[in-house]
């Protein structure tokens, strides 16, 4: 539903740290996204040397990109004038290691939705099975110089 272009046109990130390939999934109470893991991505070189796994830190950021672009897609929102800021993080939990050449899907779902704050879930899975899970808060903020 969304490609790369649509998600720049809406988040702020960019290479290297936009996490978020390709929507595939998009309503008010669910998106589907996805990140192809690449060997060339920067984290590699060090996260580990000879072993290289997706530091979950980034696969959670990757849930929060996914849940920004579902809260963006629920109220009225304008990249130009606001801004989505990642608030918090709860009940993370990591199943199995993430791998140049898996194909990360981001499943998030709202727990509470609109006003201030928002309250997200958001299950990353590789082939079908959970690899990451957390609860993640939002809140949509004006822009300001």
């Amino acid at each position: 539903m969304l490609d790369i272009r649509a998600i720049e046109r809406i988040l702020p990130h960019r290479y290297p740290f936009l996490l978020v390939d390709r929507v595939d999934e998009l309503g008010p109470d669910r998106i589907v996204a996805r990140k192809l893991v690449t060997r060339n991505e920067p984290h590699f070189n060090g996260h580990f040397p000879g072993l290289p796994v997706m530091p979950g830190v980034l696969i959670i950021e990757a849930l929060a990109q996914a849940g920004a672009l579902l809260a963006a897609s629920v109220v009225s929102f304008d990249p130009e004038k606001q801004v989505i800021f990642f608030l918090g993080i709860d009940k993370a939990r990591f199943r199995k290691p993430v791998v140049p050449g898996d194909l990360l899907v981001l499943e998030v779902v709202p727990l509470r939705k609109g006003g201030a704050i928002w309250k997200l879930r958001g299950e990353a899975k590789v082939d079908g099975a959970v690899v990451a899970e957390a609860e993640l808060m939002a809140t949509i903020q004006p822009k300001t110089a």
